[in-house]
């Protein structure tokens, strides 16, 4: 079998390697990775990976890393009684050709992966979905799940969470790095589900365009811009992990701004301390939003099947807004993976493209 191996102290060294997969074990499962995208998201847990356990998923030798991707692998060798050769599942798989996982908590929606080195991270990303009853898997828009889903699924649920708290008292919503497919994620859910909460994109110069073609903001400026923003009450949800920026932000708005969160980190080269939080800014201390946290608060509160409806729900209305707005673009091989997240980690992509491999 393939795998990527990353070296985790400087990410745009990568090397292919092969390995000897070996006998699968009692009651374990093989799956040959069919395809999985390469996004923002697949750089910032290269970026954090040793301070939130990324790295510790998917094994490496020594001074090495395997960077978790999402997509979809098939069934070619089990030793467990309730899954055949051919079924296909979807998930958190890493670069690589195939992957072994050991099936518990089996139902006929999915499973969850007990390998044992799995187990002290986040559970969220142990799931897997079976697809025959996957609620979300639509077979014609696969490339889209794999490139915006687990980044949808971050927005939906800043959203859920800002909803909560009614979005501390905030008009108006200001997203850094507008472009980015979390944000748009975000912004689609709140339109639908925070009408009355106004909508700001910041973004580049060059993709200022691009980012008023979506239709997800009521207003879209320039990073130059951010000295016009109106100095009302304001949450902003920082996606760029740029220290300069957030500071500008924070200095602006001062008292105005209710709220200050940290998500990501698209602009790797500028993200200053962690993930673009400065100290002594004025207004509210930037805090980080951890996701698969605030999954597991969504599943308890709401019981995992009406859960997975409300997010199922907010998928299809966004797969609605954002049609056409990515361009699918399909490689061969985990050359082309390396290659795609040596890139990435540049910032040498363009937002309207998305890229799915098959490896």
């Amino acid at each position: 079998m393939q795998q990527v191996h990353v070296d985790k102290s400087t990410l745009t060294t990568a090397e292919l390697v092969e390995i000897n997969s070996g006998p699968l074990a009692d009651g374990a499962v093989r799956l040959a990775i069919e395809s999985f995208s390469v996004t923002a998201n697949n750089v910032t847990y290269a970026v954090v990976g040793d301070g939130f356990g990324y790295w510790n998923f998917f094994p490496a030798p020594e001074g090495k890393g395997i960077v978790p991707m999402w997509g979809h692998a098939r069934v070619i060798e089990s030793n467990h009684p309730e899954f055949a050769e051919g079924e296909r599942v979807y998930g958190y798989l890493p670069m690589a050709s195939h992957l072994d996982v050991v099936p518990g908590k089996v139902s006929a929606g999915g499973f969850v992966d007990m390998a044992e080195h799995r187990q002290p991270m986040s559970p969220i990303y142990n799931q897997y979905s079976r697809l025959a009853a996957d609620p979300e898997h639509d077979p014609a828009r696969e490339g889209e799940r794999m490139i915006f889903g687990p980044l949808f699924k971050t927005g939906f649920l800043i959203e859920y969470f800002m909803r909560g708290e009614e979005w501390f008292g905030a008009s108006q919503v200001i997203l850094t790095s507008a472009s980015s497919k979390t944000a748009m994620g975000l912004a689609s859910v709140a339109k639908r589900r925070s009408p009355q909460v106004k909508r700001i994109g910041l973004t580049s110069m060059g993709n200022v365009q691009f980012v008023e073609d979506s239709g997800l903001y009521d207003e879209v400026l320039s990073y130059d811009d951010v000295g016009s923003l109106p100095q009302t009450p304001s949450v902003a949800v920082d996606f760029a992990g740029n220290a300069k920026l957030l500071g500008q932000l924070h200095h602006h708005l001062g008292d105005a701004l209710k709220y200050s969160c940290l998500v990501g980190a698209t602009h790797i080269e500028e993200r200053g301390g962690g993930l673009g939080g400065g100290a002594d800014l004025p207004g509210p201390t930037p805090t980080l939003f951890f996701a698969p946290d605030h999954a597991v608060a969504l599943f308890k509160e709401h019981g995992p099947e009406k859960a997975g409806a409300m997010v199922a729900e907010s998928w299809h209305g966004f797969l609605e807004d954002a049609d056409g707005s990515i361009d699918i673009e399909r490689h061969n091989g985990l050359a082309a993976a390396r290659d795609v997240f040596v890139e990435m980690v540049g910032g040498k992509v363009d937002p309207a493209k998305g890229i799915v491999i098959e490896p």
